[in-house]
């Protein structure tokens, strides 16, 4: 059994491990073979191509790498060619995944997609081009699923594999401890999350610090958190607290950044994959984003839900704030914080909501995408 898999980024490559421990389980003898990073290739994984080469972020930069980007595509068309996996796995990167995937569909070679992309929020049309290319579509969220069902793509929803490794109820106490906090009593930890990437830090950090100046001046016994993925962000946020707020009581953190949200008692944060996190650790938390002004433009143009957090999205309604690019400001950000802060019966209310979805998505995902890949296999030979 050769098994192929290609994963974009990091966070792909963590499910990719995940997934071939659960397909070893049920078949033993596999090889596997593809593009993977640390988590896959410890698990077993020939990659042919480091993973640096695939993950590249933001419309420019793609632009610049895309001659290497189709090299390596050919390059890896040409191997699975000469050496067929029994079934095909691209890992999110749905711009480099697709086009290998209808390509070997082509030629007979079973193709699954494990992430998707988000057709269901924007150009909702590319599902035509998904439906040509895969057998199989894995998804993390239930409202995945049923986009692809109205649609007639194969679909199985899987759940998601944060939800597998996050319990259901997180200790602050315990984070606190484990960060080496040693707070006063009355001292309440507010979580800033800017985001992981220096554009986020470029357009979203100093709003995040201006709103916690708003917060404190009304609130002196607040204290603020903030995780830095990586030393250069850590480096550029300590510059940007040293020049826009050097008088706030704030702790930088080196990564950590669960550690950081599960201590704090409310998170402001920038919309993405840390969202959903902070839902799962239980924490109320008020969403912003922003972007250049002519990707907010055309996002406005083709984006057709009406939330962008994944915690309202996955509850169908507005269960947390969230401000985009104009409406993201402290005068807006703050209030919305204290909230949090003030009402107790809200914060009730909001972790069952919490309770619910993480339930809803906690089904053993790695396992149960392997089980979806064996059913296609099964039906591939019959």
């Amino acid at each position: 059994m050769h098994i192929a898999l290609v994963a974009g980024e990091l966070s792909g490559d963590l499910l990719g491990g995940g997934l071939i421990a659960a397909l070893k389980a049920r078949y033993p003898q596999a090889r596997f073979s593809g593009v993977g990073g640390p988590a896959m290739i410890a698990r077993g994984l020939q990659s042919h191509v480091p993973l640096e080469r695939l993950a590249v972020m933001g419309l420019v930069e793609v632009l610049r790498h895309l001659p290497e980007l189709i090299a390596v595509r050919r390059q890896l068309y040409r191997t699975l060619i000469a050496d067929p996996p029994h079934v095909f796995i691209g890992i999110d990167a749905p711009d480099f995944n697709l086009g290998l995937e209808r390509q070997l569909r082509v030629k007979g070679i079973p193709t699954v997609h494990y992430v998707s992309p988000s057709v269901w929020a924007w150009r909702p049309w590319r599902v035509r081009k998904i439906a040509r290319s895969i057998d199989l579509m894995l998804t993390l969220l239930p409202f995945e699923a049923q986009f692809y069902q109205r649609h007639g793509v194969a679909v199985c929803h899987v759940g998601h594999p944060l939800a597998d490794e996050i319990p259901p109820r997180s200790d602050a106490e315990a984070a606190r401890r484990a960060l080496g906090l040693d707070l006063p009593a009355g001292v309440r930890l507010v979580a800033l999350l800017p985001g992981s990437r220096m554009g986020e830090i470029e357009r979203i950090a100093p709003l995040f610090l201006e709103t916690a100046g708003w917060l404190h001046a009304r609130r002196p016994e607040l204290r603020f958190l903030v995780p830095a993925a990586t030393a250069r962000l850590h480096d550029a946020l300590a510059a940007l607290q040293a020049e826009r707020a050097p008088h706030l009581p704030l702790t930088l953190v080196r990564e950590r950044s669960r550690e950081v949200m599960t201590a704090a008692e409310v998170v402001l944060l920038a919309s993405g994959t840390a969202t959903l996190e902070a839902m799962l650790l239980g924490r109320p938390m008020v969403a912003a984003y922003r972007v250049a002004p002519v990707t907010a433009w055309i996002a406005r143009r083709l984006v057709t839900v009406s939330h962008f957090t994944l915690p309202n999205l996955l509850a169908g309604r507005s269960v947390i704030p969230e401000f985009f690019q104009g409406a993201a400001t402290a005068a807006n950000l703050g209030p919305a914080v204290l909230r949090w802060l003030d009402d107790a019966p809200a914060r009730t209310e909001l972790e069952a909501v919490f309770d619910r979805l993480h339930a809803e998505l906690r089904r053993d995902a790695s396992q149960k995408a392997a089980g979806a890949i064996a059913e296609l296999l099964e039906r591939k030979r019959a």
